[in-house]
């Protein structure tokens, strides 16, 4: 099944410069969980969430899609379509995405499970990603893979697939490169909340069976570009 929304309107409160966001990354960045082990892979749903602009018609499209853990077949998919939330700042990316993703997981019959961001969680400037502040805000365990490592540092993981190195923010783990084909560019896992770090690099390489990235952002990339060439006929 899949359903299409439109984002409701904002809250009253939703921060509209940047030192309002981040008073607001400062206040929920205190109930990011980073010790809960979450689902075990494999188990029950997984989704994807994913997020495509047009920034010339301040259009913004936001995909989730669920999977079934075990087969990683399509459980359900859910699409919100409107107006973007916030200008584009670095690292408050989460205030542009948030409320299109939200409006999405809200038209889902199927509980989604654990949440799989394509970004960051912890591995962020001010350790609050869009995974976190998603998993903060809907109490779901979520995790952040990206494609690249953003500011931060790490040593080549080895070779094989499954092999990890510590991402760093100087001497800070904020979480994993993993290499989730043989050969290939790693990804860069985080815990976005009520996941380990541990557990967040097991989902990933569960959800990674053919190719680099998890067939939860591979999904729910191809819906929200779908869902904004038709909302902007383009």
């Amino acid at each position: 099944m899949n359903t299409t929304t439109t984002i409701p309107p904002l809250p009253a409160d939703w921060p509209t410069d940047e030192a309002a966001a981040r008073a607001v990354q400062d206040a929920l960045r205190q109930r990011v969980v980073r010790d809960e082990p979450g689902p075990r892979p494999g188990t029950g749903h997984v989704a994807g969430v994913d997020v495509a602009y047009d920034d010339e018609r301040d259009v913004v499209a936001a995909a989730v899609v669920v999977l079934d853990g075990a087969s990683l077949e399509v459980v359900e998919e859910a699409t919100a379509v409107g107006r973007v939330a916030f200008p584009y700042v670095p690292g408050l990316l989460a205030f542009r995405e948030v409320p299109a993703v939200l409006a999405a997981l809200d038209a889902l019959t199927a509980d989604p499970g654990l949440v799989v961001c394509d970004g960051y969680g912890v591995a962020h400037p001010r350790r609050f990603g869009l995974a976190s502040h998603l998993g903060v805000l809907t109490g779901r365990p979520t995790i952040g893979v990206a494609k690249n490592p953003f500011t931060f540092a790490y040593e080549a993981p080895g070779a094989a697939r499954g092999s990890a190195a510590p991402l760093l923010d100087g001497a800070e783990e904020v979480g994993s490169a993993l290499r989730t084909r043989e050969g290939v560019k790693p990804v860069f896992v985080s815990v976005g909340h009520r996941v380990t770090l541990a557990d967040a690099r097991a989902h990933t390489l569960h959800l990674t069976p053919r190719y680099r990235l998890p067939e939860t952002t591979r999904r729910a990339d191809a819906l929200c570009r779908a869902a904004l060439r038709e909302a902007t006929g383009g």
